[in-house]
Order: structure tokens, then C-alpha cells, then sequence
């Protein structure tokens, strides 16, 4: 059994930053592969970042050069780190950990 947990997120102004932070935990877990998705109210639930094995970090076009994704650090913790963000990107933001394991999702919202 793996558990995944993420936290941060919140309310942003347009062109602010958050960090999303995805911790996952479990007997001898072993991380091959991490995405992000994103699900906004209405719309599919869109792959925004992501890598597995040893492969380059993947962007969605929607976000690269403003998202920031981290590998996992020795507490098995990824970060994604979000700049200049939109109203657009308003979504909740999800982690999934080797294909199986969901984060519980965060909430992301950008709004003056």
C-alpha cells in the first residue's frame, strides 16, 4: 500500500507563485514514475508535468517555462513549483505515483 499526500496550493494574484508539494510513503516504495494533472471545473483533467524512469521532465505546452516539477528527494517529497500563474490556471492539481497512487488533490486558484 502506498499513500500519497499533497499540500500547499491556495489563492494567488495573476502573475504570483505557489508550490504544490506531493509526499509519498510506503513499505519499500521504490518511485518509478510521477505525473501532474490538473482538473478545472468543466474540463477535462489535463497531464501538466511528468516523468518515468530516468526520462526528461515532460511539460504540457500550457505550462512549460512557468512550471517547475522536482524528482523525488530523499523523503520520497516532489515539488511543483508554479510562476507567472493565470486565471486559467485555477484548477485542482493532482499527483499520481507510479500509475496506482493518487494524491487527495489541491486546490489552486488564481483571482484578484
Amino acid at each position: 500500500q502506498v499513500d500519497v499526500v499533497q499540500s500547499g496550493g491556495g489563492l494567488v494574484q495573476p502573475g504570483g507563485s505557489l508550490r504544490v508539494s506531493c509526499t509519498a510513503s510506503g513499505n519499500n516504495l521504490r518511485i518509478n514514475s510521477v505525473v501532474w494533472f490538473r482538473e478545472a471545473p468543466g474540463k477535462k483533467r489535463e497531464m501538466i508535468a511528468g516523468f518515468t524512469g530516468y526520462s526528461p521532465i515532460d511539460y504540457a505546452l500550457s505550462v512549460k517555462g512557468r512550471f517547475t516539477m522536482s524528482r523525488p528527494d530523499t523523503k520520497n517529497t516532489m515539488f511543483l513549483q508554479m510562476d507567472s500563474l493565470k486565471p486559467e490556471d485555477t484548477a485542482v492539481y493532482y499527483c499520481l505515483v507510479n500509475d496506482d497512487f493518487w494524491g487527495q488533490g489541491t486546490q489552486v486558484t488564481v483571482s484578484t
